[in-house]
């Protein structure tokens, strides 16, 4: 089953960061441990009483037009009403209730979403709590007075948001038929790309970007199999501003890479591959998911004898981090190459779930260090003592040292390296952790 999505609505200035950054701690702040990738802190994982979900903030748009306020109000309550399980909409004490809160809670109300109502800056109980009564006025139940930046209230926010949480059923567990995401930029085809696969128009699409309303599963049938395909939403109505329309693409993606087995990251064959295609496959390397990178409108890209060995090199070079990934030139209105998808699918999926046993595992590494020495540093060289593989969906893998500090990146990439020479793993991420064992020599 996958995590619930909260999403933190609210006006400008009201501590939407804040408020993410106190209930994310630390976890958001490790950008640097993705090879390649940086990422907005737009999203984050959390856990709270053994109930893990994802929390999205919406904010960050501060426009200087009061008009532009409500609207871009209403679109970020739009977001949060497409993909979150639970909105947790933040208002300011010292502000005091504003027309612009009462009409986005008047969106939030008639979406017939869970909404959990918190005030902020809310410093001194004592002080403030005659003025948080003020926010029953909104309509969406009993306000939840908090102080983001002194960690105030946090606890009682959190015990409110999981209540609303699905629980999980025995007859979603028993779905098991693969489920796939395709996520991208907006207009480089995914809608197209399920119409085609499904042969009738089940989603809308037009030139304009970003026609898809909601995310949209479809259900099709290849040989005898059933796929689901989560299409990710476009942006409801045209944006002007380059950031929002990044912003909501990407919270889009992490809604729909979270459900997915298997993710199909399309890139616009005529733009080329950009750093914004690699914040959105960066969630899905991050997630561990399987991937395949789908160059769409190859039909209208002029090409060569070189040009598809280009084109690789360059979705390489720009996501250097997930070499691994399968990639394939296709064209959603033609037709062309997409027979291949569901084989390609299955066998991402596969290597996937692939388990390979600890004995062949340690007869990999002991001949990877002969052929080359491990790191020595200060006098003091890196043992590898032993290597097992502890789960799937991705594959990971223990590799007990000596020397924790001197299992560099670069060692356990070539540990990697060595692993899908013997066993491929084409299309999903591997992920090594690394322990340190007492004695045996240190």
């Amino acid at each position: 089953m996958s995590k619930p999505i909260v999403a933190i609505v609210g006006r400008p200035n009201v501590g939407k960061s804040t408020l993410f950054n106190a209930l994310a701690g630390s976890r958001i702040s490790i950008v640097k441990d993705t090879p390649g990738v940086t990422r907005d802190r737009i999203y984050a994982d959390v856990s709270w009483t053994d109930r893990d979900f994802t929390m999205i903030d919406t904010g960050g748009i501060e426009p200087d037009s009061k008009d532009i306020i409500l609207s871009q109000m209403r679109e970020q309550a739009q977001i949060a009403i497409d993909t979150a399980d639970v909105i947790v909409m933040l208002a300011d004490v010292r502000q005091g209730l504003v027309d612009a809160d009462a009409k986005v809670a008047d969106m939030l109300r008639r979406s017939h979403k869970p909404v959990v109502l918190a005030v902020n800056k809310v410093d001194s109980f004592q002080k403030y709590m005659m003025d948080v009564y003020e926010f029953y006025n909104l309509g969406l139940g009993e306000p939840v007075p908090i102080s983001a930046s002194s960690r105030l209230g946090l606890g009682d926010l959190l015990d409110e948001v999981i209540q609303y949480f699905p629980q999980s059923s025995g007859q979603e567990e028993e779905d098991d038929r693969p489920k796939i995401a395709i996520v991208g930029k907006p207009n480089t085809g995914k809608s197209s790309l399920i119409n085609k696969l499904c042969g009738k128009d089940r989603v809308i699409v037009s030139d304009l970007a970003g026609t898809t309303r909601d995310a949209v599963d479809t259900e099709v049938r290849f040989e005898g199999r059933e796929y689901v395909f989560i299409d990710t939403a476009g942006i409801r109505r045209k944006n002007k501003i380059k950031e929002e329309i990044e912003r909501y693409s990407i919270i889009r993606a992490v809604t729909a890479v979270e459900r997915a087995d298997v993710v199909i990251i399309m890139i616009d064959g005529e733009e080329g591959v950009t750093e914004q295609d690699a914040k959105i496959a960066g969630i899905a390397h991050d997630r561990g998911k399987g991937i395949i990178i789908a160059v769409n409108k190859w039909d209208l890209v002029e090409k060569d004898d070189k040009t598809v060995y280009r084109y690789t090199e360059r979705i390489r070079q720009v996501l250097s981090f997930m070499t691994y990934a399968e990639v394939m030139f296709i064209s959603a209105k033609t037709g062309q190459r997409l027979h291949k998808i569901f084989s390609m699918i299955d066998m991402v999926i596969q290597n996937n779930s692939m388990r390979v046993a600890t004995g062949v595992l340690n007869e990999i590494m002991t001949e990877a260090v002969a052929m080359q020495q491990p790191p020595y540093d200060k006098g003091k060289r890196l043992k590898l003592y032993y290597i097992t593989q502890v789960s799937v969906k991705p594959p990971t893998f223990v590799i007990f040292v000596n020397y924790k500090e001197l299992m560099h990146f670069s060692y356990t990439r070539y540990i990697e390296n060595r692993i899908r020479d013997a066993f491929g793993f084409r299309g999903t991420a591997l992920k090594f952790i690394i322990r340190e064992r007492k004695g045996d020599g240190k």
